[in-house]
C-alpha cells in the first residue's frame, strides 16, 4: 500500500507513520512543504530505528505528486466524505492520501475527488482524529480487505491463521 502526507506539520505524526509504513511494507510518501525538517530528532525518535526499513519518497507539491501517479488508484482521506473507510475496496498498490493535521486536504479538491473520499465514523461535534490513528485505522482496513498480502506470520501463532 502507499501512504501520502500532504503538507505534514507535526514531527512526531509523520514518524509514527514512517514506522507504522515500515512494518507493514506501505510505501510513505511525503508531499512539501514539510512543517519539520527531516533530520528533526522528534520525527526519528517516533519512528525509532525502523527508517532502514522504510520506503520514502518525496514531491514539491501536491499537484506534482498528483501529475506523477495520475495514473494511480487513489482515496482521499476527509472527515468531509460521505463515504466510510469501511465501504471502500482496496487493492494491492492503491494510495491513501491524508491533508496535514490543521486543515486537511483543499476542500475544492475534494469535490471533485468526492466518490473517491473516505472517512472514519466519529461521534457528533467532534473534529478528527490524530492524524498518526487515522493513517493506522484505514491502512489496516485496506490489508485486512487483502488478507495482509500474507504477511509473515509468528510460527507460534499460524493456527490462529
Amino acid at each position: 500500500m502507499n501512504i501520502v502526507l500532504v503538507e505534514p506539520e507535526i514531527p512526531q505524526n509523520t514518524g509514527n507513520i514512517a514506522r507504522t509504513c515500515a512494518v507493514t511494507n506501505s510505501s510513505l510518501h511525503l508531499v512539501r512543504p514539510l512543517g519539520f525538517s527531516t533530520d528533526d530528532k522528534y520525527l526519528k525518535r517516533a519512528g525509532l530505528d525502523y527508517w532502514h526499513m522504510l520506503d520514502i519518497h518525496y514531491y514539491d507539491d501536491f499537484e506534482s505528486f498528483l501529475e506523477e501517479r495520475k495514473d494511480c488508484r487513489m482515496f482521499f482521506a476527509s472527515t468531509k466524505s460521505p463515504i466510510r473507510y469501511d465501504k471502500a475496496d482496496y487493492k494491492k498498490g492503491d494510495y491513501i492520501v491524508f491533508g496535514k493535521e490543521t486543515a486537511g486536504l483543499p476542500e475544492s479538491f475534494l469535490k471533485e475527488e468526492l466518490d473517491n473520499t473516505v472517512r472514519i465514523p466519529m461521534v457528533g461535534g467532534a473534529r478528527s482524529l490524530n492524524l498518526s490513528n487515522s493513517v493506522s485505522i484505514i491502512l489496516y482496513e485496506a490489508l485486512r480487505q487483502n488478507d495482509f498480502f500474507n504477511f509473515q506470520m509468528d510460527a507460534k501463532f499460524s493456527k490462529y491463521y
